[in-house]
């Protein structure tokens, strides 16, 4: 390991707060209560619950009373006055072995119906993942959908001339150091089952590909050839990981086996072919070449073969990401003289939505279940990073109080 690198796993670093802006088309009016002793617990439970749902863009939260829990008898007359359509409380109660449990409930105000509800024991460290777990289960018995407030995220951050790759929850907060180095760390990846994470690390003063296992620290080199070594994307099934080397000459598309071997070249161009990153499917790869003159993305078979071009609109797009379902694009466009934003292509019809109002974006990611993307961008004089429903009228912004975030990556379902 080089030196100054070093592998770290630290208590919960909270240094983000949620804005949010915006307002949806249809959102259902919910409101969430302070849960019964949770100011004795350390976290805020229902404050993160509430921001959860906001934050995805299918709700509207509505004040009201407090002093509720999962164990209440609501007045739902009260409630549908103040026009709410689901209500949820619950409690934070320490349990004798030092672990809390975590409960709610959450009833149907327009019927008086009880919706049923759920209760976590954790350790203490764990609240905040078990307020996630809670706004999962209210979106998940409201919408008919997975929620994705339980899952984590990568991004790297430079403070004092230092890079740190992070893993956190997925509204920015808590969670730990993964790596911490005097070098640029770049391109952070997810596996599949989100048990490692590929990157680029400069540590060695060169682009090498690394691959880290999150509950051990350990980690190894992938690519380390001639040239550089860059881009890594994990196949569907984890298998395969396609990434871009420049081992013979110019920027090329290549893909090997999760292992390190059976390296094979996918790409036979005099362009730099970058970014590459797998459809759903397994069988098609979306990547960025300059091969017309300016950068757009290409798609071409994993299996091989020609490569078909996907962005016509504009002079310069970047950085696919493909939804969970493989039917929309997110990617990087330049407007005008500089401007760098996020646009939304349905790949079935072609059709673009420019979904960001500001001018430095990068790094789109989608959501596991595909109805959020999370990016980087500047907002403020602040590097901060936004996440947006796809049609991007709900953003919320995770503000860091460091001066660089940069790379966002939202990890997958499971935990």
């Amino acid at each position: 390991m080089a030196a100054g690198v070093s592998t770290l796993s630290l208590p919960a670093w909270a240094q983000f707060r949620v804005e949010i802006a915006g307002v949806g088309g249809t959102q259902l009016p919910i409101a969430v209560p302070e849960f019964r002793d949770e100011a004795r617990a350390g976290q805020p439970v229902s404050a993160i619950v509430r921001a959860d749902l906001e934050r995805s863009g299918q709700f509207r939260i509505v004040d009201g009373p407090t002093g509720l829990s999962e164990l209440s008898q609501p007045s739902f007359v009260d409630w549908r006055a103040r026009q709410a359509d689901a209500l949820a409380a619950g409690s934070v109660t320490r349990l004798a072995d030092g672990r809390m449990d975590v409960r709610y409930k959450l009833w149907d105000v327009v019927k008086g119906a009880d919706q049923g509800g759920e209760s976590h024991a954790v350790v203490p460290d764990d609240l905040r993942l078990a307020a996630h777990r809670i706004a999962d289960s209210i979106y998940q018995r409201l919408t008919g959908e997975r929620g994705v407030f339980a899952t984590r995220m990568a991004y790297v951050t430079k403070a004092g001339g230092r890079y740190s790759l992070r893993i956190t929850d997925a509204d920015g907060e808590g969670g730990q150091v993964a790596l911490a180095s005097p070098e640029p760390i770049i391109s952070p990846a997810w596996s599949p089952d989100g048990k490692e994470l590929a990157y680029v690390s400069f540590e060695t003063r060169k682009a090498v590909v690394w691959v880290q296992d999150l509950s051990s620290g350990r980690r190894r080199v992938l690519a380390d050839f001639r040239g550089s070594n860059s881009a890594p994307a994990y196949s569907p099934d984890g298998q395969q990981i396609a990434l871009t080397l420049s081992r013979e000459g110019g920027s090329q598309l290549f893909i090997m086996n999760r292992s390190g071997d059976g390296l094979r070249r996918l790409t036979q161009t005099q362009a730099i072919d970058t970014e590459p990153v797998f459809a759903p499917d397994g069988r098609t790869l979306f990547f960025v070449s300059d091969r017309g003159g300016g950068p757009q993305i290409y798609r071409m078979p994993v299996a091989g073969g020609s490569a078909e071009r996907v962005t016509f609109s504009g002079a310069y797009n970047i950085s696919p990401s493909i939804s969970p379902d493989g039917r929309s694009l997110a990617y990087i466009t330049r407007i005008g003289g500089g401007a760098f934003r996020v646009c939304v292509m349905e790949l079935a019809s072609g059709s673009v939505q420019q979904i960001s109002d500001t001018s430095d974006d990068e790094s789109p990611s989608f959501s596991p279940n595909g109805r959020l993307l999370v990016y980087a961008t500047r907002s403020g004089g602040r590097d901060v990073l936004m996440t947006s429903t796809l049609d991007g009228r709900i953003k919320a912004k995770l503000v860091s109080t460091l001066a660089d975030v940069r790379e966002p990556t939202w990890g997958p379902f499971g935990r």
